[in-house]
């Protein structure tokens, strides 16, 4: 009986996870909360981790969970690999290596619910750099609609003072993380020059080449002084940021636009900076002030207006929606 009462909880299990799998919302949603999640913990492990030394962890830990998964298709894909060095070392330099310390970088000295409202502004921005540098073809609604959500980053990062603006009087933090929205943009618009290899070739070559971008610097920060604080808590945010918005939001992701393609998905995954936002609410103690719901206003409006031509790869994952093979 005990036999046969553990058979079918093993059959049950395995049906749970099939059924998951099967529900392409339920993978979003979980996905948005995994990714909105980064946010969160590195504000919250500000003073445990340093930022480097998180965005190394993360990438390198990850990497040792996707090998596995992603050996098959690298020993394939190699050739034509090692043929795209040049830009693969670039995406990997901008998406992995830059974008992640910076966002860390930012959030020690600026809110988690800040970075999700600057890092909202993605399909505005990745419509306007495709346009200055693929000569993309943009319409007098899609500039618009620029102007009015890069309206929303500015009013979120002079807090709903000009005053800021015109004095240059910036927290350091919004203007890191700023930057680092901005080599997103750029990131998500050279992914057009990716070779066509499987996902996961193209994830671990990313990581390998993010990880020799960040391991001078993190380097640098451990010569200084700053290591991890030997603490449970610390341990747990790297885990965390290595495990769920690196490695299983990324399969979840990919399987998200398997079953309903990736216009869909892109247009899904807008939810993450409201629930980073509500997150960061709850978590954090993070406070909604009235410059925050009007600079979230400006952006959501700016991408409507704009009709939501760009499907902006989400921030804090590397973007590589996969080909169809």
């Amino acid at each position: 009986m005990s036999e046969r009462r553990d058979g079918m909880t093993g059959r049950q299990a395995v049906g749970g996870i099939g059924a998951l799998w099967s529900r392409p919302y339920l993978l979003l949603t979980m996905t948005a909360l995994f990714w909105a999640g980064n946010s969160i913990v590195g504000r919250a492990a500000r003073d445990l981790v340093p930022p480097v030394a998180l965005a190394f962890w993360r990438w390198a830990i990850a990497l040792a969970l996707l090998l596995p998964l992603a050996w098959p298709h690298l020993r394939r894909d190699w050739r034509v690999l090692r043929s795209h060095w040049p830009i693969l070392l670039l995406l990997g330099a901008l998406g992995i290596g830059a974008f992640g310390t910076m966002l860390y970088t930012g959030l020690t000295t600026t809110t988690a619910l800040n970075s999700m409202l600057l890092q909202s502004a993605q399909p505005a921005l990745i419509l306007m750099i495709g346009a200055l540098m693929m000569k993309d073809r943009t319409g007098l609604r899609q500039i618009v609609g620029v102007v009015i959500s890069l309206a929303g980053v500015l009013t979120v990062v002079s807090r709903g003072d000009p005053g800021v603006l015109l004095g240059l009087e910036l927290n350091r933090g919004d203007a890191v993380i700023a930057a680092a929205v901005l080599l997103w943009a750029f990131y998500s618009v050279l992914l057009r020059r990716r070779p066509a290899v499987h996902s996961l070739s193209f994830l671990a070559v990313s990581i390998v080449a993010g990880l020799a971008v960040v391991a001078p610097v993190y380097a640098v920060e451990l010569a200084r002084g700053r290591h991890i604080a030997m603490a449970n808590e610390s341990l747990l945010a790297i885990a965390y940021v290595a495990i769920f918005p690196s490695f299983i939001a990324y399969l979840f992701f990919n399987r998200g636009v398997e079953l309903i393609g990736s216009a869909a998905t892109g247009q899904y995954m807008n939810v993450m900076p409201l629930m980073g936002a509500g997150l960061a609410m709850l978590f954090l103690g993070e406070k909604l002030y009235r410059f925050h719901v009007v600079g979230l206003a400006l952006v959501v409006a700016g991408i409507v207006i704009a009709g939501r031509s760009v499907q902006a790869p989400v921030t804090g994952a590397p973007a590589v929606v996969p080909r169809e093979r």
